[in-house]
């Protein structure tokens, strides 16, 4: 490199206001520079970026690097765990000789922190705070994306919540999904949805059959409440630290669209209930989507346009949103454009595929005076491309970096220590028990029997002369054929007015159509 470039890079890393400390400029391939570190605005973060690389070339412990000092500067933290290291957030690190020889060459400080970190879990698999969300809250798109519906599909699925919400019977669980489908699908259901266009019988038995085996691959621990309040994601500590919430993702390889699109339930909810903030002078929220390129495969029109359109909004909510994945090539060319702050690690180029993917993520990057086809082979473990938006809003210089090492322990932590952080978390008494309140399977099972009753109500009221049954037992409750004759009943449509009277609340979409009801 020469005097010129050195002095272009150094000048254009070198930030008035407070940036996050990448690493330090790697000169002449192997050499490190302490006179030019490599830094992000802290500012710009909400501008979104990209973590990129192959397996195993450091990817994790730069999202480690980025959060630790997001913390510090007071910016809450959003990480999945896919592998269960980023954990050791919440553990000091341990020096080492290979630590300390790196943090030397690069000139920087190098002190062993813990973090404040909150560990949560999808429906409470594993150790952490469970996270749930309704099936109302979840929506048809993500939904849509997880069963793998066709076009024609997610447009009836989409009818079926429209019918619901504009009806007031709340869809918490996917029992309350199954049960309005059955109901749409008979043929006193058909006259509900006449003037809408209707529910195919055929369509029905798809969505049906679809939900069942959803359920039975243990996807009924996600759905249900207490639902998770993304708002509890923007904590922080009382000395000023940013919490760093870690949802642990052990099984992402079983159900990968299941993860991936709960992860944008996240954020659409984020988006939908945080106010405007503009351009603040740090970010409300830095939010790391691992595995992004499960969220793009047999994406849908629909569920791309809603993707892009949140990512663009987003950022005026103060959220910055990192994708993390191999190649730039996974994620949608509408969402790639979106992303400024860039940070990729090696590539490989064993096939004629891996060449292809090489050559086009080579070609985003700005200008430079790298053959990035050939650096991008030769960068080591903990090293990458980089270049991020200055505080003027303009690329910086195409900068090798040789990436910090965590200063928190690059390891899962301790079992028991999850387990105490888990336990004395205040939001873990919020959310540890799950709670199946009246909603509407309840709603057409009280026709059959008027007397049935729920904790929260009591009995319901009689809807005529009828002679009261014995209350059914749980068992019976859950018995497909009793939940058919209810919607098939010739009561239920009078009990779907009165409902819909009572629900005192209409259900907002967002633009990625999940939803909260509105307050009074």
């Amino acid at each position: 490199m020469s005097a010129e470039q050195l002095a272009a890079v150094t000048s254009g890393y070198a930030f008035d206001g407070p940036a996050l400390d990448l690493g330090a400029l790697v000169v002449d391939g192997s050499a490190v520079d302490p006179s030019a570190p490599i830094r992000v605005p802290l500012a710009m973060l909400n501008r979104h970026g990209l973590v990129a690389g192959a397996t195993g070339t450091g990817k994790t412990k730069t999202l480690q690097v980025m959060a630790e000092q997001l913390s510090a500067a007071g910016v809450p933290v959003f990480l999945a765990d896919i592998k269960g290291d980023v954990s050791g957030m919440a553990v000091a690190g341990e020096a080492n000789d290979k630590i300390t020889a790196r943090m030397r060459e690069m000139g920087q400080e190098w002190t062993p922190t813990a973090y404040p970190a909150e560990f949560f879990t999808l429906g409470g698999r594993g150790t952490g705070t469970p996270i749930r969300a309704t099936v109302t809250s979840f929506g048809p798109i993500l939904l849509s994306k997880v069963l793998g519906l066709t076009d024609v599909q997610s447009s009836s699925l989409n009818l079926v919540f429209h019918y619901a919400d504009k009806k007031g019977l709340p869809l918490l669980d996917l029992k309350d999904l199954r049960s309005v489908i059955q109901f749409l699908g008979s043929d006193e259901g058909a006259e509900e949805l006449k003037s809408l266009g209707g529910l195919a019988k055929q369509t029905a038995g798809v969505l049906l059959r679809e939900l069942i085996a959803f359920s039975d691959a243990g996807a009924e621990d996600f759905f249900g409440e207490p639902e998770f309040a993304t708002s509890d994601l923007l904590r922080t500590t009382p000395d000023g630290k940013g919490v760093v919430s870690v949802l642990e993702l052990p099984g992402v390889v079983q159900q990968p669209a299941l993860f991936s699109s709960f992860l944008m339930w996240l954020l659409a909810d984020l988006f939908q209930d945080l106010p405007e903030v503009g351009d603040p002078d740090k970010p409300k929220l830095c939010f790391f989507f691992d595995e992004a390129h499960l969220l793009f495969k047999d994406a849908s029109k629909a569920f791309l346009e809603s993707i892009t359109q949140t990512v663009r909004l987003i950022r005026s909510k103060g959220v910055g949103v990192f994708f993390v994945t191999q190649t730039p090539k996974d994620v949608h060319p509408d969402v790639l454009a979106q992303l400024g702050n860039r940070i990729q690690h090696a590539l490989r180029a064993y096939t004629p595929d891996d060449a292809k993917a090489l050559k086009a993520t080579a070609s985003t990057f700005p200008k430079s005076a790298y053959d990035l086809e050939e650096v991008l082979t030769q960068l080591g473990t903990g090293e990458a491309i980089v270049t991020v938006l200055g505080e003027k809003g303009a690329p910086t210089p195409v900068a090798w970096t040789r990436l910090r090492a965590p200063q928190s322990l690059m390891a899962e932590a301790p079992a028991a220590l999850l387990e105490e952080n888990t336990k004395n978390s205040p939001l873990y008494s919020k959310y540890a028990q799950a709670v199946d309140r009246e909603s509407a399977y309840e709603m057409l099972l009280a026709r059959l029997n008027p007397q049935v009753t729920t904790p929260e109500q009591g009995s319901y009221p009689q809807g005529g002369p009828q002679a009261p049954a014995p209350k059914p037992t749980k068992a019976a409750k859950q018995d497909p054929g009793m939940v058919e004759q209810v919607l098939k009943s010739r009561t239920t449509q009078n009990l779907i007015k009165s409902a819909a009277a009572a629900a005192g609340a209409a259900i907002v979409r967002s633009i990625f159509g999940t939803a909260r009801r509105a307050k009074k």
